[in-house]
C-alpha cells in the first residue's frame, strides 16, 4: 500500500505582509535618491576675514598713536590726534578694502573670459588639463574619460571647473566691494574707539593711558583667543594666539610711546 501525501494549497500572500513591502519599497527608493548630505560650513568667510582685519589693525594702530601722544602730557592732542588718525585708517582701510575686491573681481573676469577662449579655440589642450587635474589625486586616464567626455557636452560647465580645479579662483560676489569696504571701515573704526575712551572720561592723561592700556589688554587677548577658536583651533592654541596678539599690540605701543617721548625729549612740543 503506497504512503498518502496530503498537500495543502498554497494559501494568498497575507496581507500583513504588505507593511513590509512598503518598508523594502522605502528602503529601495532611498537607496536610489539618498538625503542630502548637509554640511555646516560658513557662508561668510569673506566677510569674518575683513572683520579681523580690520578690528586687528584698529586696535593696535590707534592706541600706538594715542600711547605716544600721550608722552606728551595733552589730553587734548591726544584725542584729536587719536580721532584724527582714526577716521583717516577707517577710511583708508574701507578704500584699500574696496579696490582689493574690485581688482579680486576683475581678475576673475579675464581669467574666465581667457579660459572660454581657450575651451573655444583649444579644446584639445584643455581636454589635456582636465587629465593632469585628475592625475594629481592618481587618478587614472580610463578611470577619468567617462567624466572629461560628460563634461566636454556642456561648454559652461567646462569653463567654470577649469575655473574651479586649474586656477583655483572663486567667483567674487557683484556686492563683495562693498561689503569689504564697509566691513573693514567699520572694524577699524569701533576696534580703535574703544581703547580712546578713558581719554574723554578722565582728564589725568597718565590715569587715561593707564586705563587705555588696561583695556586695549583685555581686548587683545580677547580677540586673539575668539579669532583662533573662531577657525578651529583647540583652547591651547587659541592661547597662544591670544599672547601673540598681545605681544603685537604691545611692542606696538611701547615702540610709538618711546619714539614720541624721545623726539619730545630733543624738540620739546609746546600744546
Amino acid at each position: 500500500m503506497m504512503p498518502h501525501f496530503s498537500v495543502e494549497p498554497t494559501s494568498a500572500p497575507s496581507s500583513h505582509t504588505a507593511p513590509f513591502d512598503d518598508i523594502d519599497l522605502e528602503r529601495q527608493s532611498t537607496a536610489v535618491n539618498p538625503a542630502p548630505h548637509a554640511e555646516h560650513h560658513t557662508k561668510h568667510g569673506a566677510v569674518v576675514r575683513d572683520t579681523i582685519i580690520g578690528f586687528a589693525d584698529g586696535l593696535t594702530v590707534p592706541f600706538a598713536l594715542t600711547a605716544g601722544l600721550s608722552s606728551i602730557g595733552s589730553a587734548r592732542l591726544v584725542i584729536l590726534g587719536g580721532l584724527a588718525e582714526l577716521f583717516a585708517g577707517a577710511i583708508s582701510m574701507g578704500l584699500g578694502g574696496y579696490l582689493a575686491a574690485v581688482t579680486e573681481r576683475k581678475h576673475y573676469q579675464v581669467e574666465e573670459a581667457r579660459e572660454k577662449m581657450e575651451v573655444n579655440e583649444k579644446p584639445e589642450a584643455e581636454e589635456e588639463e582636465i587629465y593632469e587635474i585628475f592625475a594629481e589625486y592618481k587618478m587614472k586616464r580610463e578611470v577619468v574619460r567617462p567624466f572629461v567626455e560628460h563634461l566636454k557636452t556642456d561648454k559652461e560647465t567646462w569653463v567654470r571647473f577649469m575655473m574651479d580645479f586649474e586656477l583655483r579662483l572663486e567667483k567674487p560676489e557683484t556686492s563683495r566691494a562693498w561689503i569689504s569696504a564697509v566691513v573693514m571701515g567699520l572694524s577699524y573704526f569701533f576696534g580703535g574707539l574703544v581703547p580712546m575712551i578713558p581719554y574723554f572720561a578722565l582728564h589725568q592723561v597718565n590715569y587715561a593711558l593707564f586705563a587705555s592700556i588696561g583695556i586695549t589688554v583685555v581686548m587683545l587677548l580677547s580677540f586673539g583667543y575668539v579669532k583662533a577658536i573662531f577657525t578651529g583651533t583647540d583652547r591651547k592654541t587659541a592661547v597662544w594666539s591670544a599672547l601673540q596678539t598681545l605681544f603685537v599690540g604691545v611692542l606696538a605701543a611701547s615702540s610709538s610711546y618711546g619714539i614720541v617721548r624721545g623726539i619730545n625729549a630733543i624738540h620739546p612740543v609746546s600744546v
